[in-house]
């Protein structure tokens, strides 16, 4: 599942050195939807650690006719609930023209497979609570399992 999975016309892969361009411009289009704005350092750390094999960070790529769609950012963790690890989908955004389309549901989809595949022992992800359309997405997935966040800034 490392490798590049097709889904309707359209490839979901591993993030690679030659996308962070257009890693970028998505990225950039995801912080402006949640009206985040970070430093560029903060995003170069990021990109690095994307591409770094030893960090937790890890991306996968729709991509069709050429064009990043979408990504999705996780990371891969121990718990003390199981034996083994847990994957944390940290990002989740697929471009606003190519939204509506399947990207997000396909993302997911091939999350999904690689966790079962590399036997994790779960998936989980936080929204905003306002975002409905994810919302309605996620909601075709799993429902809610009625924790809520506390995030304290240090």
């Amino acid at each position: 599942m490392s490798g590049a999975v097709t889904h309707k016309a359209m490839e979901i892969r591993d993030l690679t050195a030659a996308d962070e361009a257009a890693w970028r411009g998505i990225w950039d289009e995801y912080l402006t939807y949640y009206e985040v704005s970070l430093a560029p350092e903060v995003t170069t750390h990021t990109w690095s650690r994307l591409m770094d094999p030893a960090a937790p960070l890890n991306g996968r790529v729709a991509v069709q006719d050429g064009r990043q769609l979408g990504f999705a950012l996780y990371l891969t963790h121990g718990s003390t609930w199981v034996i083994g690890e847990d994957c944390y989908l940290e990002d989740l955004c697929v471009t606003e023209a190519a939204r509506g389309e399947g990207i997000g549901r396909a993302l997911l989809e091939d999350l999904v497979a690689l966790a079962r595949e590399r036997g994790w022992n779960r998936l989980y992800w936080h929204t905003n609570e306002t975002n409905a359309r994810a919302r309605a997405l996620y909601d075709t997935f799993v429902q809610s399992d009625g924790h809520i966040r506390y995030r304290m800034r240090l």
